[in-house]
């Protein structure tokens, strides 16, 4: 089973840029996926907030430990990636940034058709970042694509 701990571990030792700009995953459920990431001079941009590229990898790890999560639980293989994204920044990213995925439900019925299938599913997810205030700072669309292999 996917826990928080264990895809930090991942992070660690199979993305280690996302792991040492400061991305943790905090809770992870059938539905639901928390990662969070604070400002450092390390994960900066020149203007002093956090670097896009940065809530990027944090975003999309809130949803694709979900995708891998249902994978996982599938049974099967099946591969993944993401197609498309979209992103908006609407204020500078500084403190603790939150990005929450809440869309766990809509890759489990991706996973389920393409294994019943075997045909490719795609499927977009949202992940919105908010900072220690609650006001959201970005918000972040992944078009993931699974396919049973």
């Amino acid at each position: 089973m996917i826990t928080a701990q264990k895809i930090n571990a991942f992070t660690f030792f199979k993305l280690p840029s996302c792991w040492w700009s400061g991305v943790r995953c905090k809770e992870i459920d059938p539905e639901n996926c928390t990662v969070t990431v604070k400002h450092k001079w390390f994960n900066q941009n020149p203007f002093k907030s956090m670097y896009f590229a940065v809530q990027a990898m944090a975003a999309e790890l809130s949803t694709g430990a979900l995708v891998m999560s249902y994978i996982q639980k599938s049974d099967a293989r099946v591969s993944m990636l993401v197609a498309n994204n979209k992103a908006t920044f609407t204020k500078k990213a500084t403190g603790r940034i939150t990005f929450k995925c809440n869309d766990g439900l809509g890759i489990k019925e991706a996973i389920e058709k393409t294994v019943a299938t075997g045909e490719g599913q795609t499927v977009w997810m949202t992940s919105q970042g908010v900072n220690e205030d609650g006001v959201q700072v970005s918000e972040f669309q992944f078009e993931w694509t699974v396919k049973k292999k």
